[in-house]
């Protein structure tokens, strides 16, 4: 009996043992593949969580913190929308919505370069890649038309044709998506992420055209008469030239550095990642911020009157400075003052009196004094002295 029990606390040890056993060595196995990642995750998304791919984590926190920055701004548009009144203003709402919409769809992209590949990936990758690019160009080339029209005429086209103008050129690069991957992908019937990198550069020309047109014709927003504009320009012109710069620096890696390092496998995913999220940062930063600010802030009153601007010439409002005349009692007693004035000082000996010879100095006469008739005169400002006035003489 008692060799019975203790074979059987035996094979329950031996059971025990076995069991540690498989799940520590199933955690390590886990652990060397998905370090930081769940038990039950498919290997397809092992690098949004992966430790030792830790770019892919890095890219993921700074898409997932744009997209919210993003969905940030089309609400601060949506609860202003109401109280903004200026038309000039409320016409380019429906594009910044629209540029807003490409910037999200960029961030968005971004994991479909972290996960692991496969047909539907590959697929969503190159159609994607060029109509969310075109879309943001081609709103940036419809704002750089309305800021050059408002600086130049200061009125611009009015919402649906920015709208309109900027879907047009939008469908034309889905057009070229949508042939390419029928050509390659359905009639070759060739896999989808079976393509060179120069292959989906050259699928990406009309992109460029885009975004060149749009710094060329953001150059012409900074020359006009309305140059309350020209911020906006010059916002748009660094966000297309930065937009250069990082599509320079990813065609440089994706076509020639990547390969030149031997990691042309291991890099190019990372590379493209990194260009969505710059893009995306750059056209919140340079763009979306400021003119979403300029589109809430109210606009000044032009009317208003600057009373503390004296370079500005007196407005003469009516005919009353040239129609007035003054009382005849006033030229009187002016008159009388004057004289009462001069014979007091000849009485009081100034002129050959007991105060000694001086020369007549009608001492009042040299200080240039306004009365109230003569500031009334000037439109309410204290006038200044005539250009004849040499100022006080003693004696």
């Amino acid at each position: 009996m008692f060799m019975l029990s203790e074979r059987k606390m035996r094979t329950q040890q031996a059971l025990a043992f076995l069991l540690l056993f498989m799940i520590a060595s199933g955690a390590s196995e886990n652990s060397s593949t998905s370090r930081g990642c769940g038990l039950d995750l498919l290997p397809q998304y092992v690098s949004l969580c992966d430790l030792d791919t830790i770019w892919g984590i890095v890219v993921e926190a700074v898409a997932g913190a744009g997209a919210l920055i993003t969905l940030l701004l089309m609400l601060i548009l949506l609860v202003r929308l109401p109280f903004i009144k200026d038309k000039e203003k409320k016409d380019p709402l429906g594009l910044h919505f629209l540029f807003l919409l490409g910037t999200l769809g960029l961030f968005g992209l971004t994991f479909a370069f972290i996960i692991r590949e496969n047909e539907t990936i590959c697929s969503v990758r190159r159609f994607l890649w060029g109509i969310l690019f075109a879309l943001c160009f081609s709103c940036l080339l419809s704002q750089a038309w309305r800021v050059r029209n408002l600086v130049r005429q200061g009125r611009s086209p009015s919402g649906w044709h920015l709208v309109g103008g900027a879907l047009c050129l939008t469908l034309v690069q889905v057009i070229i998506a949508v042939e390419w991957l029928v050509l390659t992908v359905l009639r070759d019937s060739k896999p989808a992420c079976a393509y060179e990198p120069m292959d989906f550069t050259m699928a990406l020309i009309y992109d460029m055209v885009l975004l060149v047109g749009a710094l060329g014709l953001a150059l012409f927003t900074l020359c006009g008469k309305f140059k309350k504009w020209k911020q906006n320009g010059a916002c748009i012109l660094l966000t297309a030239f930065f937009s250069v710069l990082i599509w320079v620096a990813w065609m440089t890696m994706y076509l020639f550095g990547n390969s030149e390092l031997r990691q042309a496998d291991a890099w190019d995913d990372p590379t493209l990642a990194i260009t969505l999220v710059a893009s995306g940062w750059v056209f919140i930063i340079f763009h979306s911020i400021p003119e979403i600010h300029c589109t809430i802030l109210p606009s000044p009153q032009e009317n208003t009157p600057n009373y503390f601007d004296t370079s500005q010439p007196r407005m003469q409002e009516t005919a009353f400075d040239e129609d007035v005349q003054l009382p005849r009692t006033y030229m009187e007693n002016k008159a009388f003052s004057m004289d009462e004035h001069n014979a007091a000082l000849r009485t009081a000996g100034f002129r050959n009196g007991s105060l000694g010879n001086r020369p007549s100095a009608p001492f009042r006469s040299n200080v240039y004094q306004p009365t109230e008739m003569a500031v009334v005169l000037n439109g309410g400002t204290i006038p200044t002295a005539p250009p004849s006035y040499t100022g006080r003489h003693f004696w």
